[in-house]
């Protein structure tokens, strides 16, 4: 069974729905039709007051995934695709894919394509998963977050194998007011998620 994507603190989520009405002028009424809920807890929510449910987390996790749209976006993905160094963007919500660098892909045993809009997270190792739950206390969901250095072990996926680095992940804002995740290998044996 793959293992829950942890959510970011209340007033981190706050934040981030927040921003995502904003960036789309979408009001806390129609935030919460989209979302099954009632208008006050869309408030609750942004306000740190109160955390949702394992089903409404799910749904709002999609929600606030991130989707690259604009020039800068497009300029963003083009970087890492033409980056000679092993390297891939995902969302930070959802660790969906939305760009990987020809080194990064060619550790892997399934081309980014096939892995485009997918969640890597099903590949990560135990360490990242550890360092996962760890960011908020590291002020990953502030606004303005240092990178973030981590060591990991190896999974044990051959399709996107990951084997014992130094990986840094930074946390990068996109035109839509969501957030992408820079991963970058530092040392390694060869490939990290």
């Amino acid at each position: 069974m793959e293992p829950d994507i942890p959510l970011p603190p209340r007033p981190a989520l706050g934040r981030a729905l927040r921003a995502w009405r904003q960036a789309r002028r979408v009001k806390q009424g129609h935030a919460a039709e989209l979302l099954h809920v009632s208008q006050a807890t869309i408030s609750r929510w942004e306000s740190g007051r109160q955390s949702p449910s394992a089903r409404e987390a799910a749904r709002l996790r999609e929600m606030l995934g991130a989707t690259p749209d604009g020039a800068a976006d497009a300029a963003l993905l083009q970087l890492v695709v033409s980056s000679r160094l092993p390297v891939h963007l995902i969302c930070d919500a959802t660790h969906r894919l939305l760009a990987a660098s020809r080194p990064r892909a060619q550790a892997w045993q399934v081309s980014p394509e096939s892995l485009h809009g997918l969640s890597l997270w099903r590949y990560a190792s135990e360490d990242i998963q550890h360092a996962e739950r760890q960011l908020a206390d590291l002020g990953w969901y502030e606004p303005a977050a240092a990178p973030v250095i981590l060591s990991t072990g190896a999974n044990r996926y051959a399709e996107v194998p990951i084997r014992p680095s130094q990986v840094r992940w930074t946390r990068l804002r996109l035109s839509d007011g969501s957030y992408a995740r820079l991963v970058e290998t530092m040392h390694s044996g060869s490939e990290p998620e």
